[in-house]
């Protein structure tokens, strides 16, 4: 057995084709779980990368070799020869959104387009990466090509020419540590271990203007204002900063007054406030407007505040801690509704509402989910508890009305949403963790990969298994890409 080390559906969601550190490719038959045919077998060194044509008839795979591969789909045989070009690992492939091309990312630090018809390279390599490009993909109409590599910058090509577009986004010193969209999209901020925060156009992936400089520590989190004026940000100098989103200037002065780590920061849906939550155990609200403290801290905390949050309607601020409880705070007046909220017997790592605003859901440290009745602050049903070891993994089913969580202790649960409850036995059958799950777009389907190399179908509805696992590769499943399955 072998690792699987990359997987994807043929558009049409009927296939799976997985590519293993074994050396061969696998086609599976999506709804029974199947093997469909033989091994496809010609790469010499373990398949990294793999992807199906627009249209579902060919299959391609990158490899350790340092050769990309065409196959027929329906047949599993060979296109043509190896395209040979690249001079070290063929990390990343993908076809074009007409199916005409094929490009590929490299551990040579270059991107190639080849002829998905003849196999024959187009132009000369994409050179501008100085370090392994870890993945590529095309715009959704095809004139573009987005690469990303090793050494934190993307680069946007276009796809006709081949020539780049703009400078690579690349610009912090160290670590990324927190992104953003702007809510139009055409905007992209990042905040980073260097103490500064970048503006990128989110189409052309030129930087805009210069970095926003004024932090005197890394800078955790950030988030634009719902209507995209301004851009706030929480650092480990203790301060939140407010920016111009157009310009990139800072607005007035840094809002003083945690005494510690600021670890999140939030909009309330309207803009009018800002909220944070910081080591120093307090939230804090704020005026957006002049940057004011609105009111004194929300103290109640006896640990760091890991992640804060308004509800949709804007009226309650919840938030989670270090003291393994959740509270609820009035927006207006910065009181605590009601008691703490407490479950959990370790940190809460994130607390979020609902979207329609009437359940509040917390995972933690202690291995549960719980789902919490935002009204009331009553825990709804008991803590997504079962699993005997760590979650690794947990989704949402398309409708909201489910809950499933993978675990360390090779199984699968189903939750039911509204009340916590446990939908059914666990799902047993993996002999390893479970490191990822996903439903189906319907919900008709749930998909498990596990550290025992097989892969899973599960029905959704009764939690059994839809025929056998999916063996034949020898080491842990991953990663998978989900496509339109059911």
């Amino acid at each position: 057995m072998s690792a699987v080390l990359c997987l994807s559906y043929s558009p049409n969601g009927y296939r799976i084709v997985t590519g293993s550190r074994d050396e061969t490719i696998r086609i599976w038959d999506a709804e029974s779980g199947a093997v469909v045919g033989e091994p496809l077998t010609g790469h010499n060194r373990a398949v990294l990368s793999i992807a199906y044509s627009p249209d579902g008839q060919r299959i391609i795979s990158g490899s350790h070799n340092s050769t990309i591969r065409i196959w027929d789909a329906g047949t599993g045989a060979a296109v043509g020869k190896p395209l040979e070009g690249h001079t070290s690992s063929v990390l990343s492939v993908a076809y074009s959104p007409d199916g005409q091309c094929i490009i590929s990312g490299s551990d040579n630090h270059t991107i190639r387009i080849w002829d998905a018809r003849t196999g024959a390279a187009v132009g000369k390599p994409l050179k501008w990466h100085t370090s392994p490009v870890q993945s590529v993909t095309y715009s959704p109409d095809g004139r573009r090509i987005i690469s990303r590599s090793y050494n934190c910058t993307i680069q946007i090509w276009d796809a006709e020419t081949g020539a780049a577009v703009g400078h690579p986004l690349k610009g912090h010193a160290h670590h990324v540590l927190s992104v953003a969209y702007s809510p139009d999209r055409q905007r992209i901020i990042s905040g980073s271990d260097d103490s500064t925060i970048r503006m990128w156009d989110a189409e052309a992936g030129a930087v805009i203007g210069s970095p926003l400089r004024g932090h005197t520590g890394p800078v955790w989190s950030i988030a634009y204002s719902p209507d995209r004026q301004c851009i706030i940000s929480g650092s480990v100098d203790d301060t939140i900063r407010i920016w111009d989103a157009e310009t990139g200037a800072a607005v007035g002065n840094p809002l003083e007054g945690h005494t510690s780590s600021v670890l999140s920061v939030a909009y309330s849906p309207d803009g009018h406030r800002i909220i944070s939550g910081s080591y120093d155990r307090t939230i804090r609200i704020w005026d957006a407007e002049t940057g004011a403290v609105v009111g004194n801290p929300l103290k109640g905390r006896t640990g760091p505040v890991w992640s804060v949050a308004y509800s949709p309607d804007g009226h309650c601020i919840i938030s989670g801690s270090n003291d393994s409880t959740i509270r609820i705070w009035d927006a207006g007046t910065g009181a605590a509704v009601g008691k703490p909220l407490k479950r959990h017997t370790h940190p809460v790592q994130s607390v979020i509402y609902s979207p329609d605003g009437q359940r509040i859901i917390s995972r933690s440290y202690d291995r549960t989910i719980q789902v919490w009745d935002a009204e009331t602050g009553a825990a709804v049903g008991h803590p997504l508890k079962g699993h005997a070891h760590h979650m690794l993994s947990v989704a949402y089913s398309p409708d909201g009305q489910r809950i499933i969580s993978g675990s360390d202790d090779s199984t699968i649960r189903i939750w039911d949403a509204e009340t916590g409850a446990a939908v059914s036995n666990p799902l047993n059958g993996h002999t390893g963790p479970v490191r990822s799950v996903v439903y189906s777009p319907h919900r008709q389907r749930i998909i498990s990969g596990s550290d025992d190399s097989t892969i899973r179908i599960w029905d959704a509805n009764t939690g059994a298994a839809v025929g056998k696992p999916l063996k034949g590769h020898t080491r842990a499943v991953w990663c998978y890409v989900l496509g339109n399955l059911l």
